[in-house]
């Protein structure tokens, strides 16, 4: 069984094919999603999802989130003294969805499909399938966000022949992907984003407008506030769903603080926000070669896409409402659950050829040639462009510069900038050639780049024929599988709680946060549940567990 997953920034999700159709898994909570945070305790037990998201509230220093926007970087997480990379915490993340994979479908399960953002460049997607690979998975295939989502799409839609834009805007990231529908052909024409971009930053538009009308100073507060203002930000945003004007109060000093806002002052406010989101599309429809009125449809994805303001900014611009057959948040993990099992070759999987292409351009740096005889390096030659159709193969020849010359490098890029400083290094590799005059030696250079991502150049020195190949693996998050082995045993030592012990765990994190709130007879009467629910807990019956967590939810929901 080859599991789909979308590793989200702020939220994450499994889903399988079953039974003829994709279908998502729910956690070990009985939820769809799985915020992706991580957290250690003080008896470095792991906790993940729900219940870090909790735990982090009480002891933010020892939780992490909004890590999958330093993927690939050399970031280093300090959780009570245990640091860990973004793959780490994003392989905890993975192994939580692995293990509820697991008891759903009772079976082991050793493969997985994961997306990632369109514009997540070379190192962040293999750190994503490093961080797969930490967490006991095979990743079977690295598959863009928009794509998955258009595989859901194009195959419960019955419309062929269409041209669609799909939308994706989630917690951190924002990609916009161009694809056609032509019978069994989906075929992806042109992707561009932001991997900087998302629905937190929609968020952080209310806490810095908080600050602002309340005169408060953000570094000056107490985590625990700053926290409270964050929740109370994050929980008035969703409120424009519902309601025109939404009320954000805060506890800050021992005072009662509040902002007022309609819906109209916090469009305005987003208005930075929306014009970034701008770019991307307008670029996408250029490498695509089209216009706006060219796009049939407009399909929405990603939780963030819910907010009134980026749909209403959406309609504006394309003259047209968006379809939201496809569910925002579940859409992209049900079309990885899908190309799994056209990797597996399901019969029950409708046929369809998906192309795909290379987000970004990858090139090689060459020297110009100033004046005569004085060339300068450090310039960008292109081999294969962005929004080539992959897999691709491109080839272009290079010639010696100097005298005597007996060597050339071959230094891989991956970028937008005619300067190389301004682009990603992938690698690099020597040949080398027989001495001769200045532009008598010459190099074939061949990029083959297929749809995993993974980069093969090849170089043939014209004269003799001799060929070096190497694939291009990055200078970051290549890992051996002893390399692989050895940080998984390194990581053992901390204890990942029982899966059915989470539900426990999470509602006594709960009631510590309540607690902490309240004041008086609430306090103590909360105080009081909780301490029985923990005799229950040490008492391991199930019936007076079940009861005291029973009389406990009650309590905290009230």
């Amino acid at each position: 069984m080859i599991i789909g997953i979308d590793l989200g920034t702020t939220n994450s999700l499994a889903a399988c094919f079953v039974d003829g159709r994709a279908c998502i898994i729910p956690n070990r909570l009985r939820k769809n999603l799985t915020p992706s945070v991580v957290a250690v305790d003080g008896k470095a037990q792991i906790l993940v999802g729900e219940t870090a998201r909790e735990y982090g509230l009480l002891h933010p220093e020892r939780t992490a989130e909004l890590f999958k926007r330093f993927m690939g970087s050399e970031r280093q997480y300090d959780l009570g003294g245990h640091k860990f990379r973004p793959e780490d915490l994003s392989a905890m993340v993975l192994r939580s969805l692995k293990e509820d994979a697991e008891s759903f479908l009772g079976e082991q399960v050793q493969e997985a499909v994961i997306s990632v953002p369109a514009y997540f460049d070379d190192k962040r997607r293999r750190a994503t399938k490093l961080a797969g690979e930490l967490a006991g998975l095979k990743v079977e295939r690295i598959i863009s966000e928009p794509t998955a989502a258009a595989i859901t799409y194009g195959l419960y839609d019955k419309t062929e022949n269409t041209r669609f834009l799909v939308f994706d805007l989630g917690g951190g990231t924002f990609d916009v992907s161009i694809l056609e529908l032509s019978g069994p052909i989906l075929e992806v024409r042109a992707v561009a984003g932001d991997n900087y971009l998302g629905g937190e930053d929609f968020t952080r538009i209310l806490e810095q407008e908080f600050y602002e009308r309340n005169g408060l100073k953000e570094d000056g507060l107490e985590w625990k506030e700053r926290a409270a203002v964050h929740e109370a930000a994050e929980n008035s945003k969703k409120r424009f769903s519902l309601e025109e004007t939404v009320k954000m109060r805060c506890r800050i000093k021992g005072e009662e603080k509040e902002l007022s806002m309609n819906l109209t002052e916090y469009g305005k406010l987003c208005q930075p926000l929306l014009e970034r989101i701008r770019r991307p599309i307008q670029k996408s429809i250029a490498d695509a070669h089209l216009k706006l009125q060219d796009i049939d449809q407009v399909v929405l994805v990603g939780g963030a896409t819910r907010m009134p303001v980026v749909k209403d900014f959406v309609v504006k611009l394309f003259h047209k409402f968006p379809d939201v057959s496809v569910h925002p948040d579940e859409a992209v993990a049900l079309g990885a659950a899908i190309q799994g099992a056209m990797k597996s070759r399901n019969r029950e999987v409708r046929e369809m050829i998906l192309t795909d292409v290379c987000a970004f351009t990858l090139g090689t740096e060459v020297a110009r040639e100033r004046r005569e005889g004085v060339y300068e390096a450090g310039h960008f030659c292109p081999i294969i462009e962005r929004n080539t159709v992959i897999p691709a193969s491109r080839t272009e020849r290079f010639y010696t510069i100097r005298n005597n010359q007996d060597r050339i490098r071959i230094e891989v890029y991956q970028g937008e900038s005619r300067l190389t400083a301004n682009n990603l290094l992938l690698g690099s590799l020597d040949i080398q050639v027989p001495k001769n005059t200045a532009g008598a030696e010459a190099v074939d250079v061949t990029y083959t780049y297929d749809i995993n991502s993974i980069l093969e150049v090849e170089v043939k020195v014209v004269s003799t024929g001799k060929v070096k190949k190497q694939i291009i693996k990055g200078r970051h998050n290549t890992m051996t599988d002893e390399e692989i082995k050895a940080r998984m045993e390194a990581l053992s030592y901390l204890k990942i709680p029982p899966r059915d012990q989470e539900e426990n765990r999470l509602l006594l994190l709960l009631g510590e946060q309540c607690y902490e709130k309240s004041t008086g007879e609430r306090r103590s009467r909360i105080e009081s549940l909780m301490q029985a629910f923990e005799a229950a807990l040490d008492s391991r019956d199930g019936e007076r567990i079940r009861e005291a967590g029973d009389r406990l939810k009650a309590c905290l929901d009230g």
